[in-house]
């Protein structure tokens, strides 16, 4: 049952990324650029909505968190990766599947990239472990941890946050 969770959550996703046109590579292009914001919206609306849901989930009982250790050294290398594909191919790993799966055959590209990065890693992640992941490992913490308050007190301000920069982005026609 969990495989068709995924085929229906990866469906609407992927409809959803459609619909916000998030899909186009002038709008790909524009994001890292910072000259077209939507990529941007599409995802604080997601972090926020996604946020949401998920600490009403684990509060219901219905869930429960599993993190992964905070690592600098890992953030910093795999953001670094992936800004790099980002900007070389013109897609991320989400629009690359939804790109593909609109005819556009280049998003093939990246999703290959993306599998002989995949097997790299495996490869590569007892050095990895040993070698990167301890540079500012700071363990299982989330932000209301290293705060001390509520997630219910972050999630609102950061709501709020980002519904500022959406005003900017609106003002400045981004």
């Amino acid at each position: 049952m969990s495989l068709v969770y995924g085929l229906v959550t990866g469906l609407l996703f992927g409809i959803l990324l459609q619909r916000a046109e998030v899909l186009r590579f002038d709008k790909q292009v524009g994001a890292l650029r910072l000259q077209d914001m939507t990529i941007f919206k599409f995802m604080l609306s997601a972090i926020v909505v996604g946020s949401v849901g998920i600490y009403l989930l684990k509060d219901l009982g219905v869930i429960q968190l599993n993190l992964k250790t905070t690592s600098i050294g890992a953030q910093v290398l795999g953001g670094s990766l992936f800004g790099i594909g980002w900007a070389v191919l013109g897609y991320c790993p989400g629009t690359a599947g939804g790109a593909l799966g609109e005819g556009r055959i280049d998003a093939a590209w990246g999703i290959a990239g993306m599998l002989a990065g995949a097997a790299l890693h495996a490869w590569a992640y007892p050095f990895l472990k040993a070698s990167i992941v301890p540079i500012g490992d700071f363990g299982k913490i989330t932000l209301p941890q290293v705060l001390g308050v509520s997630h219910w007190v972050v999630i609102p301000i950061f709501a709020i946050v980002v519904g500022f920069f959406f005003w900017l982005f609106e003002k400045k026609g981004l």
